[in-house]
């Protein structure tokens, strides 16, 4: 018995052979170990319910694949090839994101992150997220490019805790990240939700906007790489750093060059290869108004916009008008699609509609005369899993 047990092996490791489906997607996804060393995070100090650790060593770095700092010039280069790929891999997966915060404020400027920052921020809608949890959720990616010769691993790690809408889950107010798994530095990834109650979108961290502060996505360029914006980014950027972000030409101990557009260290002896000279954070945002909600009151009198009230001075929908005193960066490098008519815009904001579709994905709309234009519609979640599970049906390769 044992004796035809053991002839019948050979065969039956055959048959799971072919079987048994080869664990690689389309996506470049590799199952690479990370750099060992000693976990630098600060798991045991944290609360159980918190999901992402920061090293103990700087709140922007992940400790599981960091174990120090880097100096000024290297982490900049890190951070430029982090968002490089990140906004290449979003591409490629047909995802929809745009940048935010201080990666806004550094686009602003010249197109690239701010010297003295130490993450980058952007932002992708509820469904993205519930997309990208669904299919893409720990997934790795190998990058060697010229920028990048010895080659590095990206992951995408989705917080569970996304599904939590509450602004009381603070300690998991990050949806996802982006994390160089050699530096350990990340892009922290929040998702815009809807609330009606309010007619806002907003992040678990507080921020709100209206949808047509977001909506619909300016193109352009950031770090050389083809990237999304927000509508109305300079009144974002104003509500969040206040006006002089945009136009002091002197902070964090650097100045910047407006011929090379650059933001050049003021200490000429600075040794740039050195640790971090710059520890502290660009501009602290604003407080978020009424503690973090918007009053009927906010609404009628900062947010919603009236024909009769166009400024030159503020309107947003004009590129013209947005560089106030900046230095002279022209915005060539904002969409050269037909901005919308002023007046369009004003008379239609206000007259916001958004529905919900058969599959629970919210449609922003709005309306011109008697015409319903569609500014934008999240991914459609169904119809791109029945595309992927339809590609993969009959292969031996396992997508997902």
């Amino acid at each position: 018995m044992r004796l035809s047990l053991l002839l019948f092996l050979p065969a039956l490791l055959s048959v799971l052979s072919i079987a048994l489906p080869h664990q690689q997607n389309e996506s470049h996804c590799h199952t690479r170990s990370p750099r060992i060393h000693q976990d630098m995070s600060g798991r045991e100090g944290d609360p159980p319910e918190k999901f992402f650790h920061e090293s103990i060593f700087h709140a922007h770095y992940d400790g599981r694949y960091a174990d120090h700092e880097l100096g000024y010039r290297e982490r900049k280069e890190v951070l430029t090839n982090s968002i490089q790929t990140y906004l290449t891999t979003m591409a490629d997966i047909g995802v929809e994101t745009w940048i935010m915060h201080g990666t806004l404020l550094g686009w602003w400027w010249n197109r690239k992150i701010l010297p003295w920052d130490s993450d980058s921020d952007v932002q992708v809608t509820e469904a993205t997220m519930s997309y990208l949890a669904s299919f893409y959720n720990m997934t790795t990616y190998y990058y060697q490019t010229p920028r990048i010769p010895g080659g590095r691993e990206y992951m995408l790690e989705i917080n569970p805790h996304y599904i939590n809408k509450s602004q009381q889950d603070s300690l998991n107010v990050i949806d996802a990240r982006w994390v160089d798994m050699t530096s350990g530095l990340f892009i922290d990834i929040t998702a815009v939700r809807y609330d009606r109650d309010l007619g806002l979108l907003e992040c678990k961290d507080g921020h709100q906007y209206y949808k047509t502060e977001i909506f619909p996505l300016r193109d352009t360029f950031f770090e050389g790489t083809a990237a999304k914006i927000p509508f109305k980014y300079k009144q974002i950027l104003e509500d969040e750093y206040t006006q002089n972000s945009l136009t002091d030409t002197i902070f964090e101990g650097h100045k910047f060059n407006e011929v090379t557009e650059e933001w050049v260290p003021i200490n000429e002896d600075l040794d740039v290869s050195a640790d971090d000279p710059f520890a502290s954070p660009y501009i602290k945002p604003l407080s978020i108004k009424n503690g973090g909600k918007y009053t009927s009151e906010d609404k009628q009198t900062q947010y919603i916009y009236h024909p009769e009230e166009v400024d030159s001075e503020t309107d947003t929908t004009a590129d013209d008008n947005l560089s106030l005193s900046r230095p002279a960066l022209n915005h060539k490098h904002i969409s050269s699609e037909p901005m919308p008519d002023p007046s369009v815009e004003e008379q239609s904001a206000g007259q916001d509609i958004v529905s919900v579709n058969s599959h629970g994905e919210e449609l922003v709309k709005k309306s011109q005369d008697e015409d319903v234009i569609a500014l934008e519609t999240v991914l459609n979640l169904q119809k791109k899993a029945e595309r992927i599970e339809a590609r993969c049906r009959g292969s031996r390769r396992k997508c997902f």
